[in-house]
């Protein structure tokens, strides 16, 4: 349980800090060989496969910690209750977005897998670069059905204490 529990509060940030790390060593690695007037020619494809990598994680970890970008025109109009249930609406679109995305990026991941591509420089097999997408997504998905779940509760919430409130009143 304890395993789970760390996962769930850090693995986003596990492979953030690993595809970093990774494409920052590799782009150092052929900005210093360029000096030496050579070349390496891996180290470009292994630092954008790693980016790409990057990025989906990446959209899990706004979610998780509730950075996106958004338009918040209509959050600083509604009040409490207004402001979940929109929330919540923003949540179930996105969810259906990471569904669509898990379903149709694995598919073709999975098909690249059977074909047997692989990259040029570093012969990595191109269903794992496309499996960033649903790999990423599911990660997201599982943040998005978090924060749905946190939201409710909020949402179920500020609706005892309207009733609390129009008993006293």
């Amino acid at each position: 349980m304890k395993i789970l529990h760390w996962l769930d509060r850090h693995i986003e940030e596990v492979f953030l800090v690993l595809f970093s790390a990774v494409m920052v060593a590799v782009i150092f690695l052929q900005v210093v060989m360029r000096q030496f007037d050579s070349s390496l020619s891996w180290s470009e494809e292994l630092a954008r496969y790693s980016f790409i990598w990057l990025v989906y994680i990446g959209i899990s970890y706004g979610v998780k910690k509730d950075r996106h970008i958004k338009v918040d025109v209509l959050l600083l109009v509604l009040k409490n209750k207004g402001k979940i249930i929109l929330t919540i609406i923003a949540n179930l679109l996105f969810i259906v977005f990471a569904i669509f995305v898990i379903r149709y990026g694995t598919d073709i991941a999975m098909q690249l897998l059977s074909f047997g591509q692989k990259s040029p420089a570093n012969q990595i097999p191109m269903g794992l670069i496309y499996l960033a997408a649903p790999v990423g997504m599911g990660l997201t998905l599982i943040r998005l059905l978090q924060n749905l779940i946190k939201h409710i509760k909020a949402l179920k919430h500020e609706m005892q204490v309207d009733k609390e409130l129009e008993k006293l009143g």
